[in-house]
């Protein structure tokens, strides 16, 4: 309710910002290209969270180019640009996460990637899976830019581009709770945050936003199953953990559909990995499974995670067997702030058309970015991907996930206007 009040309270003042200026469309629609060019250089060039060397390298280079003042090795891999308008003002940050995923491409993209590397001790195919390389692309270009108007800028832009958003590896820390440790919205203190996330399934030209609760928080757990090894042949002279697992997978789900509230809000458990066993007639001694848990709601989140714990040591008890859960919490419910939200709508509106900005449900998909909105006001909202008509779009994570580059164009549009219209605005 209280961001509808605040869309109303725009209206009745009119608060309805100017159209793009010209000079700066028309450079934002010359760099269109060397947006692509870059999009392409990094998807052809992915690196893992926390070991994005050379993707923060080029970015270095380029913010240096344009004369701005810049940090790196922030949250070991992160790269900060500050640009310092002509006028005085407040400070807003933009934000680009930078990681790649371990997955393995698989379509025919001429400049898809062939790169490889080590995951969690395996060796994998490194990919830019849910395009991260087109935010480092469209955020390069509103630096570039904005550089050339800092006559138009009523304060400072600061250019935020992190790493390790998909996580870090296990043991070290990273991504936004890292930057955010290390003073990232300090120095100068930032007012406001904007970050967009590409999607593949929105049509290109489309805008998607949701005020408050937009995407869940996210917990990753790990399940230790303990039983008794043995020879396949006799199971009942040992205690089998990949049974034990099964029981306790199936157990999970129930949780779901049987105790979790879901016209309040969403949730999901699911598990990614399974280990156990060494050879096909030998019952193991152990099992291990990890897997993740998004909500959107804090009391269902308590139950959820206080419920899973409670079945599978109760499973693993009545097979004969024990289990223990670890949880280890990824992120926060991103929360995009109601006034600021309805503040900066008419800029999204006038940009791509009041028809393409659409109101959206929220999602079970997590993003870091919510530390940062932890913060300070922030508002993440979703640019189209799409190739309009196609009806069959991958997913993000997967091995044929595609993005249309004719979507780059309105990413660097949106975000170099809600940077001035903010802070022309203050």
């Amino acid at each position: 309710m209280k961001y509808y009040l605040c869309c109303l309270l725009l209206v009745l003042t009119s608060n309805v910002f100017a159209q793009m200026d010209q000079d700066i469309l028309k450079d934002v629609e010359n760099i269109e290209s060397q947006v692509i060019d870059w999009r392409h250089y990094f998807h052809e060039n992915p690196e893992l969270s926390n070991r994005e060397f050379n993707t923060a390298k080029k970015i270095e280079e380029h913010l240096k180019s344009l004369g701005m003042d810049v940090q790196t090795g922030v949250a070991i891999t992160g790269v900060v640009g500050i640009l310092k308008g002509d006028n005085p003002g407040k400070v807003v940050a933009l934000r680009a996460d930078i990681d790649g995923l371990p997955v393995t491409e698989r379509n025919d993209l001429p400049f898809k990637s062939k790169k490889t590397d080590t995951f969690l001790g395996a060796e994998t195919g490194v990919m830019h899976a849910c395009g991260h390389d087109t935010h480092i692309a469209i955020l390069m270009g509103v630096a570039e830019v904005l550089s050339k108007h800092k006559d138009k800028i009523n304060g400072t832009v600061k250019f935020i581009f992190q790493p390790a958003e998909e996580g870090p590896p296990p043991g070290e820390e990273g991504g936004a709770k890292l930057m955010v440790k290390e003073g990232v919205l300090k120095n100068p203190d930032v007012d406001a945050i904007f970050g967009l996330h590409i999607n593949s399934g929105t049509p290109v030209g489309t805008i998607k936003y949701k005020p408050e609760g937009t995407m869940a928080a996210v917990e990753r757990f790990v399940v230790t199953v303990k039983g008794k090894q043995t020879h396949g042949s006799a199971p009942w002279t040992g205690v089998d953990p990949i049974l034990i697992s099964a029981k306790i997978i199936d157990g999970f789900q129930t949780i779901i559909s049987r105790e979790s509230p879901l016209v309040q809000e969403a949730a999901v458990i699911t598990v990614g990995k399974i280990t156990s066993g060494v050879r096909f007639n030998i019952i193991p001694e152990s099992a291990e499974m990890i897997g993740t848990v998004r909500t959107l709601d804090p009391d269902m989140r308590e139950m959820i995670i206080r419920r899973m714990t409670e079945m599978a040591r109760d499973i693993a008890k009545a097979y004969g067997g024990e289990a223990t859960i670890d949880w280890q919490n990824n992120t926060i419910v991103t929360y995009n702030d109601p006034e600021l939200t309805a503040q900066m709508l008419p800029t999204l509106q006038n940009i791509a058309g009041e028809e393409n900005v659409q109101l959206m449900k929220a999602t079970t998909g997590g993003e870091d970015f919510s530390y940062f909105q932890e913060k300070v006001p922030g508002f993440y909202f979703f640019l189209g991907g799409m190739t309009p008509g196609n009806t069959t779009p991958y997913p993000h994570h997967t091995p044929d996930f595609k993005i249309d580059d004719n979507g780059l164009l309105l990413g660097v549009k949106t975000m170099t206007q809600v940077a001035i219209d903010y802070l022309n605005a203050q």
